[in-house]
């Protein structure tokens, strides 16, 4: 099986050629950091990662269920972080991260406490943050594998995350990481809490299931 990648050639003209290139899937693309800002510019429609190791990840357009699900989870983390005493910053799945390890890495929501993202200067901010978020969400869609998740999952807490939930609608389990503690495994749970981290907040995940 193949995957279609769009590549940019940036020739001596001004003007950038589009090709459409069959990419077998046993196939590895590597790009370096500059490369990987420039076709997550020219490709906004696709949600792109790179790896530490500078893979470059695809990934298309989510599904209906997925994009609703993750708008649930969205909205809930926003109308917390509206309210909040000391908000920070909370994004979506469109924003992207550049962890301490060097992977650019995009959760479907995160949030990022405020002491944390004064401490960046203008030019750790960037077009990607050079920071891994405090709090980080993933959702497993259909074509994603769950080992896949749980690497990155650890990847986010390796690298500075406090607390990160992994939420499997097609088990209707989730997994939550805590700094320093064994993974913690919950079937069909009603709600999830922001303990100490996310002070207040409380995820209904009724519409998530649904």
């Amino acid at each position: 099986m193949t995957g279609k990648v769009k590549m940019v050639q940036t020739p001596a003209k001004p003007e950038t050629e589009t090709l459409l290139l069959e990419l077998p899937k046993t196939m590895k693309l590597y790009v370096t950091p500059e490369q990987f800002t420039a076709l997550a510019e020219c490709n906004r429609e696709l949600h792109l990662e790179r790896t530490a190791k500078g893979e470059l990840i695809v990934n298309p357009p989510t599904g209906w269920r997925t994009g609703k699900r993750n708008w649930s989870i969205s909205g809930e983390l926003y109308i917390w972080w509206r309210n909040a005493d000391e908000p920070g910053e909370a994004f979506d799945s469109s924003t992207a991260f550049i962890l301490p390890n060097g992977a650019t890495r995009a959760p479907d929501a995160c949030w990022i406490s405020q002491e944390s993202w004064d401490a960046l200067t203008d030019e750790q901010k960037g077009t990607f943050a050079n920071i891994c978020p405090d709090f980080v969400v993933e959702l497993r869609s259909q074509s994603d594998t769950l080992k896949s998740l749980q690497e990155k999952m650890q990847e986010y807490m390796d690298n500075g995350a406090k607390l990160g939930w992994l939420i499997d609608p097609q088990n209707r389990t989730v997994e939550v990481y805590r700094v320093g503690l064994t993974v913690e495994i919950l079937s069909n749970p009603a709600e999830l809490s922001g303990e100490e981290i996310l002070p207040g907040f409380v995820l209904d995940l009724c519409r998530v299931w649904g």
